[in-house]
Parts: structure tokens; C-alpha cells; sequence
């Protein structure tokens, strides 16, 4: 959610988801002498054939997803990333947050984490460095890597996929303007978190992703995008809109006035304590 307000020159900054089969029995032959219970081994757990990558999960989820799939001990997927030869921009300094392309993806026979992680960064580069986009970000005044920082803004902080295109806008009305991003996904990431509910404690944190504080994008994108939150960050429509709040589940509320945004926020203030309310008596 954007609470609050960067130059067109900050957006120049460019750093940056086993049935063990036991058969017991006795068979009686005559009446009188029964066989032994028969239990057969428990068959081998199958190992899956694809691996699934939702739109805007963080690179952390992804290497435990990887781990889990291939029975690896947790943490072997980012370890494993020191020798994986990944085509990075050279803006990512080796930190392919934004590059890990969502999308479903074969667990080959000899699937190694290395090998899932570059199939992943190579479909990324398909997707991203194909004319449209590079076009679109140079239309933007920016460069693809910060076209897929900004879709990740876009991907975590859009409510629906209708909305995508308006928070980009926001994204860039506030850039333009010099204002902050002041976004609460930024402080989420920082913390490695998920909530609708940020602080004024929070707001103050030290991190290169504290968009209250920070002027301009944060260092790196925030999640993995997908292709329609790719789109919005090189296209968003016309308006005018620096403010958004999503008041409720399919009510998201984009103004340029920031006492209209106040009296919204408001309004989400009272239906989380609504809700609250009604999960402590449920």
C-alpha cells in the first residue's frame, strides 16, 4: 500500500508449493492353519515432474521451492548460487531477484539447482529483452532493469491485475515529481515479510529499501514479475494518481488529493479493525 510522495533525474539510479501401501491379510487354508500378516515395503515416494513458480515470489521462496523439490537439505538452492553461471544484467551484481521468471518448469532426471536456476534466468531474458520492452523502458527514460524493479513494485502492490497499470502510474507520477515511493512492499522486503499493516517504526528502519526514507527505486527488484506486471511498468495509462489504498478485497482507491487519500486510508483503517474484531470473536 502507498501511504504518501522521486525527480525524473532519481529514476536514473540504475543499481541496482506418500501413501505407504501396507497390505495385511491372512489367508486360511483348510480351517485351521493361517499365513503369517503379510506387510509389503512402503513404495517410493515419486519425486515431482515440474516445478511451479507463482508470479511475484521473492528469490528466497523460490530456492526453498527447489530445495523441496529436489530433497536437497534447506539453503542448498542459494548456496548453490556461487557457481551457477547466470546471465545477469550487469545492474544486478549477481542477484537475480526480478530474473527468476514465474512459470511452470521440468524437473529433468538430472535437475540440479544451477540448471533450474539459469533455465529460469534465460526465460526472464526471453521475456524481457526481447524490442517491446527495451523500447518501452527507453520510452520511460529508464533501462530494463529498472523497468522489471519497477514490475515487481507493481506485482506485489497491485490488489488485482486491472490495477497494475495504475500503480505503475503512481510509481511514476511519484518519480517524476521527487516525492518517495513510500511503498509498504519495499519495507516488507527489507524485513522478509508479508503484511498489510506497516508501522511508524517500521517506516524508520535502516535499509537501501526503506522507500519512506529513500528517494528513487530500491536497489534491486523486490519479487519476481510476471509478463502483465512487466507490461504495466513499460505502458501505465494517463492520470494523474500519486495515492492508493486497497480499502477492501476488490476496492482499491487511486486519487491524486491527498485528503481524499487520508479519508481512504481511514476507511482501511476501520475495516482492519473490523475484521479483527470479528477473527478474535469467531
Amino acid at each position: 500500500m502507498q501511504k504518501n510522495t522521486p525527480s525524473r533525474s532519481t529514476i536514473r539510479l540504475t543499481r541496482r508449493g506418500r501413501i505407504a501401501l501396507v497390505v495385511t491379510g491372512a489367508v486360511v487354508v483348510g480351517t485351521a492353519v493361517a499365513v503369517p500378516l503379510l506387510t509389503l515395503a512402503p513404495e517410493k515416494e515419486s519425486r515431482p515432474t515440474t516445478l511451479v513458480i507463482p508470479e511475484g515470489w521473492r528469490a528466497s521462496q523460490v530456492y526453498d521451492a527447489v530445495d523441496k523439490a529436489l530433497a536437497l537439505p534447506p539453503g542448498s538452492t542459494k548456496k548453490s548460487l556461487a557457481k551457477a553461471t547466470l546471465k545477469l544484467p550487469n545492474d544486478a551484481e549477481g542477484n537475480p531477484e526480478g530474473y527468476l521468471f514465474p512459470a511452470t518448469y521440468p524437473l529433468q532426471e538430472k535437475a540440479t539447482p544451477e540448471k533450474l536456476l539459469a533455465l529460469m534466468v534465460d526465460t526472464a531474458n526471453e521475456k524481457f529483452n526481447g524490442a517491446p520492452v527495451a523500447a518501452g523502458a527507453q520510452r520511460n527514460a529508464m533501462n530494463v532493469y529498472q523497468a522489471v524493479t519497477i514490475a515487481s513494485l507493481v506485482q506485489a502492490e497491485a490488489a488485482t491485475k486491472a490495477d497494475m497499470g495504475k500503480v505503475a502510474r503512481v510509481i511514476f507520477n511519484r518519480l517524476e515529481r521527487g516525492m518517495p515511493l513510500q511503498m509498504d512492499s519495499t519495507i516488507n522486503y527489507a524485513l522478509n515479510r508479508s503484511t498489510v499493516r506497516t508501522t511508524e517504526s517500521d517506516t524508520r528502519i535502516e535499509s537501501p529499501y526503506n522507500s519512506y526514507q529513500r528517494m528513487g527505486l530500491p536497489p534491486t527488484p523486490i519479487d519476481n514479475p510476471g509478463e502483465e506486471a512487466m507490461r504495466a511498468a513499460i505502458n501505465p495509462p494517463a492520470g494523474d494518481w500519486l495515492y492508493f489504498v486497497t480499502v477492501r478485497p476488490g476496492d482499491t482507491r487511486f486519487t491524486a488529493d491527498y485528503a481524499q487519500h487520508q479519508r481512504n486510508v481511514a476507511e482501511f483503517n476501520a475495516q482492519q479493525k473490523k475484521n479483527a474484531g470479528k477473527q478474535a470473536t469467531g
